[in-house]
Protein backbone atom coordinates (compact mmCIF):
# COMPACT_ATOMS: atom_id res chain seq x y z
CA UNK A 1 0.00 0.00 0.00
CA UNK A 2 3.35 2.49 0.78
CA UNK A 3 4.56 1.88 -2.50
CA UNK A 4 1.53 2.35 -4.51
CA UNK A 5 1.08 5.77 -2.73
CA UNK A 6 4.76 6.47 -3.32
CA UNK A 7 4.22 5.72 -6.74
CA UNK A 8 1.02 8.33 -7.27
CA UNK A 9 2.52 11.21 -5.36
CA UNK A 10 5.61 10.78 -7.70
CA UNK A 11 3.65 10.96 -10.49
CA UNK A 12 1.63 13.90 -9.37
CA UNK A 13 4.87 16.00 -8.58
CA UNK A 14 5.77 14.92 -12.15
CA UNK A 15 2.69 15.70 -13.69
CA UNK A 16 2.80 19.67 -12.03
CA UNK A 17 6.29 19.89 -12.38
CA UNK A 18 5.84 19.63 -16.32
CA UNK A 19 2.54 21.89 -16.44
CA UNK A 20 3.01 25.47 -17.86
CA UNK A 21 2.66 28.85 -17.07
CA UNK A 22 -0.25 30.94 -17.72
CA UNK A 23 0.41 33.37 -20.62
CA UNK A 24 0.16 36.70 -19.14
CA UNK A 25 -1.98 39.61 -19.45
CA UNK A 26 -0.95 42.81 -21.37
CA UNK A 27 0.23 44.86 -18.61
CA UNK A 28 -2.32 47.56 -18.93
CA UNK A 29 -6.00 45.81 -18.46
CA UNK A 30 -7.31 48.65 -21.36
CA UNK A 31 -5.04 47.12 -24.03
CA UNK A 32 -6.31 43.56 -22.82
CA UNK A 33 -9.65 44.79 -23.39
CA UNK A 34 -9.02 46.31 -26.62
CA UNK A 35 -7.21 43.19 -27.48
CA UNK A 36 -10.02 41.20 -26.98
CA UNK A 37 -12.60 43.41 -28.52
CA UNK A 38 -10.92 43.42 -31.78
CA UNK A 39 -10.09 40.02 -31.72
CA UNK A 40 -13.61 38.46 -31.64
CA UNK A 41 -14.57 39.99 -34.68
CA UNK A 42 -11.38 38.23 -36.39
CA UNK A 43 -11.70 34.42 -37.90
CA UNK A 44 -8.97 31.97 -37.01
CA UNK A 45 -7.07 31.66 -40.01
CA UNK A 46 -6.21 27.87 -38.85
CA UNK A 47 -9.52 26.80 -37.04
CA UNK A 48 -11.99 28.76 -38.98
CA UNK A 49 -14.55 28.74 -36.48
CA UNK A 50 -13.72 29.93 -34.01
CA UNK A 51 -12.80 33.80 -33.13
CA UNK A 52 -9.18 34.89 -32.88
CA UNK A 53 -9.98 35.25 -29.23
CA UNK A 54 -10.96 32.07 -28.47
CA UNK A 55 -8.59 30.01 -30.82
CA UNK A 56 -5.49 28.59 -28.85
CA UNK A 57 -3.80 27.63 -32.24
CA UNK A 58 -0.10 29.12 -32.23
CA UNK A 59 -1.05 31.14 -35.21
CA UNK A 60 -3.65 32.97 -33.42
CA UNK A 61 -1.55 33.64 -30.17
CA UNK A 62 0.86 35.25 -32.88
CA UNK A 63 -2.12 37.67 -34.76
CA UNK A 64 -3.07 38.49 -30.48
CA UNK A 65 0.61 39.23 -30.02
CA UNK A 66 0.57 41.66 -33.20
CA UNK A 67 -3.02 43.04 -32.24
CA UNK A 68 -1.23 43.82 -28.68
CA UNK A 69 1.88 45.29 -30.47
CA UNK A 70 -0.06 47.68 -32.74
CA UNK A 71 -2.34 48.60 -29.82
CA UNK A 72 0.83 49.75 -27.98
CA UNK A 73 1.79 51.63 -30.75
CA UNK A 74 -1.13 54.17 -30.51
CA UNK A 75 -3.23 52.81 -33.93
CA UNK A 76 -6.80 52.88 -33.78
CA UNK A 77 -9.25 49.78 -33.69
CA UNK A 78 -10.26 50.34 -37.68
CA UNK A 79 -6.58 50.50 -38.48
CA UNK A 80 -5.77 47.46 -36.89
CA UNK A 81 -8.61 46.04 -38.80
CA UNK A 82 -7.62 47.27 -42.18
CA UNK A 83 -3.84 46.15 -41.70
CA UNK A 84 -5.31 42.81 -40.99
CA UNK A 85 -7.55 42.83 -43.65
CA UNK A 86 -4.55 44.10 -46.20
CA UNK A 87 -2.52 41.29 -44.72
CA UNK A 88 -4.95 38.11 -44.84
CA UNK A 89 -8.41 39.68 -46.69
CA UNK A 90 -11.63 39.85 -45.75
CA UNK A 91 -11.56 36.12 -45.03
CA UNK A 92 -10.42 37.25 -41.64
CA UNK A 93 -13.25 39.27 -40.44
CA UNK A 94 -16.55 37.38 -39.43
CA UNK A 95 -18.36 40.28 -41.09
CA UNK A 96 -17.02 41.05 -44.33
CA UNK A 97 -17.97 44.56 -45.68
CA UNK A 98 -20.53 44.50 -48.58
CA UNK A 99 -18.36 45.49 -52.22
CA UNK A 100 -18.39 43.82 -55.19
CA UNK A 101 -16.08 40.99 -54.69
CA UNK A 102 -18.23 39.91 -51.86
CA UNK A 103 -21.65 40.19 -53.21
CA UNK A 104 -21.97 36.71 -53.45
CA UNK A 105 -20.97 35.90 -49.91
CA UNK A 106 -23.97 38.04 -49.08
CA UNK A 107 -26.50 37.02 -51.73
CA UNK A 108 -25.20 33.47 -52.43
CA UNK A 109 -27.44 31.65 -49.57
CA UNK A 110 -30.71 33.56 -50.25
CA UNK A 111 -30.26 33.03 -53.97
CA UNK A 112 -30.09 28.81 -53.00
CA UNK A 113 -33.15 29.47 -51.35
CA UNK A 114 -34.57 30.61 -53.97
CA UNK A 115 -33.83 28.51 -56.34
CA UNK A 116 -34.14 25.43 -53.80
CA UNK A 117 -38.19 26.83 -53.32
CA UNK A 118 -38.67 27.33 -57.35
CA UNK A 119 -37.50 23.67 -57.60
CA UNK A 120 -39.53 22.51 -55.17
CA UNK A 121 -43.31 24.54 -56.79
CA UNK A 122 -42.09 22.68 -60.17
CA UNK A 123 -41.99 19.39 -58.93
CA UNK A 124 -45.18 19.51 -57.02
CA UNK A 125 -46.60 21.20 -60.35
CA UNK A 126 -45.41 18.72 -62.32
CA UNK A 127 -46.37 15.84 -60.11
CA UNK A 128 -50.46 17.62 -59.30
CA UNK A 129 -50.80 17.48 -63.50
CA UNK A 130 -49.26 14.07 -64.25
CA UNK A 131 -51.86 11.57 -66.01
CA UNK A 132 -51.19 8.22 -64.70
CA UNK A 133 -52.59 5.57 -67.25
CA UNK A 134 -52.52 2.31 -66.83
CA UNK A 135 -53.32 -0.31 -69.78
CA UNK A 136 -55.78 -3.15 -68.94
CA UNK A 137 -55.90 -6.24 -70.95
CA UNK A 138 -59.29 -7.09 -72.23
CA UNK A 139 -59.68 -9.41 -69.30
CA UNK A 140 -59.10 -7.43 -66.88
CA UNK A 141 -61.86 -4.49 -68.14
CA UNK A 142 -64.39 -7.56 -68.58
CA UNK A 143 -63.68 -8.03 -64.13
CA UNK A 144 -64.50 -4.42 -63.42
CA UNK A 145 -67.43 -4.57 -65.33
CA UNK A 146 -68.56 -7.42 -63.74
CA UNK A 147 -67.59 -5.75 -59.88
CA UNK A 148 -69.09 -2.51 -61.18
CA UNK A 149 -72.73 -4.38 -62.32
CA UNK A 150 -72.63 -6.38 -59.70
CA UNK A 151 -72.43 -3.53 -57.43
CA UNK A 152 -75.32 -1.63 -59.12
CA UNK A 153 -77.74 -4.70 -59.02
CA UNK A 154 -76.96 -4.49 -55.07
CA UNK A 155 -78.84 -1.38 -55.25
CA UNK A 156 -75.50 0.61 -53.99
CA UNK A 157 -75.71 4.37 -53.79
Amino acid sequence: MKRILLISLLILSLGSSLAKDATPLAEDPVTEQRLISISEEMRCLVCQNESLAGSRSDLANDLRREIRTLIKEGKSDDQIRNFMVERYGDFVLYRPPVKPITWLLWIGPFIILLMGIAGLLTYLRRRNNAVITIALSEDDNRRIDALLNNKNERGAP
